[in-house]
């Protein structure tokens, strides 16, 4: 035998395989190959279990969103509303969902995700019970904010909780659940709300979370948080449950304990402390990411779709809505399948370029219907453009911008400034989105295509911020992405 071919034989005879964490011989490798590849396909099992209850979460954020659009002129009917009050119980869920933010990280911290998504969704079947039997304003605005307070809280805990069970190569498809959740939360309020009542809707409202409570008590908590925790068998006893059970996980047990042993276990951080570039880089992206994703209009374009339709002359505006509602969920599934392909960079920088256009032809139509006669043929060919222009603009959202800032979030914040900067990102996405929601109307009354144009700006801007700044993070362990803000 020559030097060669034994070295190549010694090589083979040190690989080790995805069975037991033994070492195997050349002669077992084929079968050891197939049962790599059954423990990998049971781990991806429990993984996309886990990730479908934690995915109850997002449906009832939105719902929640959703659910003011369908039941405005029921609620205001029933309960003798003004359309001011109707405004602000819409607003009331971003007012509770920025308390909620601010305390998502803590709570996050202190007694896990899971702990977290059952606190959440307390006060949101608490906060749907109250609209269901209001007989007034009072506990109509009770409910509203107490449903914002858990979805301020499912925001932020959902992302990070997928982010930290995920292995590497699936982290973005997976990631991209949470926002495909969200759309199609809002898609069934929308189509349920053509067919039952406003009280109706918002006992519906209750079933995500009173699912996810019980189906909490049989996913297992994330293993990083529990390795931070200091609580060594549950750590590895979840970690080997989600990548599977006749998995090797002794590196990546060995690349999260390093991280957290570098990081310090309760290591407390102050604001002084995010003075430092490996703390306040991740963290200007993320919170750059999240307002921009608010400052683009999409939400404001979505909450008041059916008065853009109808001011560009469709006479179904609610049936237009849940046509744009699948719209969004079809187009959020492309990126799932996309994100871990082609990377988070390049389908934020296409997403917002998109969205760019779609914007300034929207706008330009929008202009050119205020001086053009109604009645015209071109008068109703720019109809069709702003329409059009719309629905591009919600494709764009979707494909990138709505659900890769949440991935991007949960995967850049170091683990031991996560529940502090994760609260101040969450906040700012919930703020700029009450904001927003509360401006959008005021400013499509006064212009729709000066509305438009704003919205193009922001657009714009993102492009240039995502090209300057934002890293790619496909295809890298968390631990490698926080190590190399160092």
């Amino acid at each position: 035998m020559s030097f060669r071919e034994e070295n190549a034989e010694n090589r083979d005879l040190q690989k080790p395989f995805l069975h037991t964490g033994s070492w195997y011989k050349l002669g077992t490798r084929q079968s050891s190959l197939m049962s790599s590849t059954q423990a990998l396909r049971d781990g991806s099992i429990s993984i996309l279990f886990c990730v479908l209850i934690a995915a109850l979460g997002p449906i009832q954020f939105g719902f929640t969103g959703g659910y003011s659009s369908p039941t405005q002129q029921a609620i205001i009917s029933d309960l003798n509303l003004s359309i001011s009050e109707f405004s602000l119980f819409g607003s009331l869920s971003n007012v509770g969902a920025m308390v909620g933010a601010i305390a998502s990280g803590q709570i996050a911290e202190y007694i896990g995700r899971k702990g977290s998504l059952m606190i959440a969704s307390i006060p949101n079947i608490i906060g749907w019970l109250a609209i269901s039997f209001a007989k007034d304003s009072s506990f109509l605005f009770m409910g509203r904010v107490l449903e914002g307070f858990g979805v301020g809280i499912i925001s932020y805990v959902v992302p990070v909780y997928i982010a930290e069970i995920a292995p590497q190569n699936m982290r973005g498809t997976l990631g991209s659940v949470n926002q495909l959740s969200v759309t199609i939360g809002i898609l069934i309020s929308y189509v349920l709300g053509l067919f039952v009542n406003w009280r109706v809707l918002a006992i519906l409202g209750i079933l995500p979370c009173t699912i996810l409570i019980p189906g909490l008590f049989f996913i297992p908590e994330s293993p990083r948080w529990l390795a931070k925790m200091g609580m060594t068998e549950e750590f590895e006893s979840s970690l080997q449950v989600l990548r599977g059970i006749d998995t090797d996980i002794s590196v990546e047990v060995h690349e999260i304990k390093r991280s957290v042993a570098s990081a310090g276990k309760r290591a407390t951080i102050r604001f002084a402390d995010l003075k430092k570039k490996r703390y306040w880089f991740p963290l200007m992206v993320g919170i750059g990411l999240l307002m921009l994703q608010q400052l683009s209009g999409a939400n404001g374009v979505l909450f008041y779709s059916s008065t853009i339709f109808a001011n560009a002359g469709i006479s179904s505006s609610n049936i237009a809505t849940c046509g744009l509602g699948a719209i969004q969920v079809a187009a959020t599934g492309i990126s799932t399948w996309l994100v871990d392909k082609s990377g988070r960079r390049v389908l934020l920088i296409i997403s917002s370029s998109i969205m760019t256009v779609s914007l300034l032809l929207t706008s330009i139509a929008f202009y050119l219907e205020e001086i053009i006669p109604k009645d015209s043929a071109l008068s109703n060919i720019l109809a069709l453009v702003s329409v059009a222009g719309v629905v591009l603009m919600v494709v764009g959202f979707s494909l990138g911008l709505g659900p890769i800032p949440w991935i991007i979030m949960s995967e850049i914040l170091p683990v031991n400034i996560k529940s502090l900067a994760g609260s101040i990102a969450t906040m700012g996405n919930w703020l700029v989105s009450w904001v927003i929601t509360m401006t959008a109307n005021l400013l499509l009354t006064w212009s729709s295509g000066g509305t438009f144009l704003i919205y193009t700006i922001v657009a714009a801007f993102t492009v240039a911020f995502v090209a300057l700044w934002v890293p790619e993070t496909k295809g890298r362990t968390l631990e490698e992405i926080q190590f190399s803000f160092r």
